[in-house]
């Protein structure tokens, strides 16, 4: 499986997704997210939950870090801003050790390609997707996005 990419306007084009990612879209559509404080909200316990993050995009790739996880799927949900993401499979990359408390597997390597997000687009990435996040689209700007956790292990 591999990193999905859309835009929540056209959930209509992904009837496959899992039920607890629907959720995710549900949640999203029937709360204002844009008003939530930084940091992180429940939902079901562990099962899922939301962190909503804000920071600014940087002009330096390289000094942003590659990760991926093994518990949780990430669904990155843009809220305000645009963001790039780089994304590449693990199998590519130079894996750390891996950090089961805070579920992050630490990786080295280069980018296989890129996403943008843009008001309302999503990526989910799966355990197989390194991701790295942050970098900026035309020039340095403030993002702010919700990442849901769901727990799939």
């Amino acid at each position: 499986v591999s990193m999905i990419f859309g835009n929540n306007n056209h959930l209509e084009e992904y009837p496959f997704l899992e039920k607890a990612v629907m959720e995710c879209f549900d949640y999203a559509n029937t709360h204002d997210l844009l008003s939530y404080e930084n940091g992180c909200h429940e939902i079901d316990g562990k099962r899922l939950f939301v962190n909503i993050v804000e920071y600014t995009t940087t002009t330096t790739p390289k000094q942003r870090f590659w990760e991926a996880h093994r518990q949780y799927l990430d669904l990155h949900f843009m809220l305000s801003g645009t963001e790039q993401i780089d994304l590449n499979f693990i199998a590519n990359m130079e894996q750390k050790a891996y950090e089961e408390k805070d579920d992050f597997l630490p990786l080295d390597g280069d980018k296989n390609c890129s996403v943008i997000l843009r008001d309302k687009d999503f990526l989910i990435c799966f355990p197989n997707d390194a991701h790295r996040t942050a970098i900026q689209v035309n020039q340095p700007e403030t993002i702010k996005k919700a990442i849901f956790k769901i727990q799939i292990s």
